[in-house]
């Protein structure tokens, strides 16, 4: 058995302490300082400063473009570490490490590669507006930027699941008549859920307050393309903390709700699987 005295961590007070010393310190403390000086602003300040349409379509844009890359990078995320797993191909190597350039890459330079290809006359771009198909300037433009940044969080949650995924689970159910779909409806699909939440909630997470790569691409447009990280900027340029404060906290607030339901799905579909087995 292992001996707790002698364990190569501290004991469980110690660790236990410092651990809500680091919370408190790089998590709460900026929460609380966020909320107190939203609260200095007063009830009717704090209505005025979220409560606008500019605000409100900032907002609700950042939310259904953030919702839309997830469900996106849920799909081909997926997809991409399936390939990665079951299939080998030249240039493996390669395209595994791909798919980790976003979080190499300075999000203001991907912003700007991005505005390069999909603009109406860049490589990409030139193509799809004889099309109607308008990206640069648009919320696509944001929902483009959003689904590059986050693709990684899928496939690289994913990707040991499948690795780990036992064969001969699959072989089982062909030799008992299943087919493709009912393999990956019964098996596949039951088993890589918990990492596709998680995946999926960490990619919602970074798409809401993206910045730099979403700035270049979005246009910045009023009621049209402009997120609300770019209000909170803006108001900072212009002195207005309370205000940028007061819009910080509603996307906190939105936030929290989303991610807590998502963890109630994501302990919701665990439990079913474990129960399954």
């Amino acid at each position: 058995m292992l001996n707790l005295r002698h364990s190569v961590l501290p004991g469980f007070r110690l660790s236990f302490g410092i651990t809500l010393f680091w919370l408190a310190l790089i998590v709460l403390l900026p929460f609380a300082a966020l909320v107190y000086s939203t609260m200095g602003m007063g009830w009717d300040g704090f209505l005025a400063a979220v409560g606008s349409e500019r605000v409100m379509a900032s907002i609700r844009l950042s939310f259904a473009t953030a919702g839309l890359s997830a469900l996106i990078n849920l799909v081909f995320g997926f997809l991409v570490a399936w390939v990665l797993v079951r299939y080998p191909f030249p240039g493996k190597r390669l395209v595994d490490a791909l798919v980790d350039l976003p979080f190499a890459l300075p999000t203001a330079v991907a912003g700007i590669a991005l505005t390069t290809l999909y603009a109406p006359n860049g490589w990409i771009g030139q193509f799809l507006v004889p099309l109607g198909i308008k990206v640069s300037f648009t919320p696509l433009g944001i929902i483009v930027a959003l689904t590059f940044i986050g693709l990684p969080f899928v496939v690289r949650t994913v990707q040991p699941v499948l690795e780990d995924l036992e064969k001969e689970l699959e072989e089982a159910a062909t030799c008992l008549g299943a087919s493709r779909w009912d393999i990956f409806r019964r098996v596949i699909f039951p088993a890589t859920l918990p990492s596709l939440i998680t995946g999926g909630t960490m990619a919602f997470a970074r798409a809401t307050g993206e910045y730099g790569s979403v700035i270049f691409i979005a246009g910045n447009i009023p009621l049209v393309s402009e997120i609300a990280p770019l209000i909170i900027v803006s108001k900072l340029d212009q002195f207005d903390q309370q205000g940028a404060t007061a819009v910080a906290l509603v996307m906190l607030g939105i936030s929290f709700v989303f991610l807590l339901l998502i963890n109630l799905i994501q302990w919701w579909a665990a439990r079913r699987h474990g129960a399954g087995r």
